[in-house]
């Protein structure tokens, strides 16, 4: 038996990889140009949009060493209008190819494995535009954010960024009353 994807006569192969595993798994087919385009799905909430940003990262690495993979751009999955996401496609340089919307019935759909978009349906035209989107795309070079440049995208209720750390006294650490002793420390004039 011989061959792959390359006899099969598919028009695309689609891969799906999660995008934050420790070993990097989603980073072979990038780094041995397994495949022309990446499609990041990412939602409107840090740590989706730091997988995401880790994805660009990877995409350009390769891309400085000579590879030829390029992201295709993004897919919003579970989009609750707060536009994190679109924010973050846009600072990379990446076109936003569908935003699927956080609504129960696809939620439902999908908790069922049921198909969610078939033609003619309430989800099909969305997903016929995705796929229109995923075939039209270039393969772009995305220009990665900064860590502060990622957290930018959210309001400081939501990133803690307005906090101001108190740093503990010794009666916290020490849980109550604490006794002044005096120091054993020997203190040796400079000579």
């Amino acid at each position: 038996m011989s061959g792959g994807f390359h006899e099969w006569g598919f028009d695309y192969v689609l891969l799906d990889f999660l995008g934050d595993v420790v070993c990097g798994g989603f980073g072979l087919p990038i780094a041995r140009d397994m495949c022309q385009k990446v499609i990041v799905v990412g939602s409107n909430d840090l740590q989706s949009l730091y997988v995401a940003n880790n994805v660009c990262s990877a995409v350009e690495y390769f891309r400085k060493l000579g590879g030829n993979v390029g992201v295709a751009g993004m897919v919003i999955n579970k989009d609750d209008g707060t536009g994190e996401a679109a924010a973050f496609a846009k600072a990379v340089g990446i076109p936003v190819l569908a935003s699927i919307p956080a609504d129960e019935d696809i939620r439902r759909k999908s908790a069922n494995y049921h198909i969610i978009g078939r033609p003619g349906d309430r989800w099909g035209p969305m997903f016929e535009e995705l796929v229109q989107n995923v075939g039209d795309s270039k393969p772009m070079r995305p220009a990665p954010m900064t860590s502060d440049g990622l957290l930018g995208l959210f309001s400081a209720d939501t990133t803690g960024r307005d906090y101001v750390l108190q740093p503990a006294s010794l009666a916290d650490m020490c849980g109550g009353v604490v006794l002044e002793k005096q120091t054993l420390e020997v203190v040796y004039d400079e000579a």
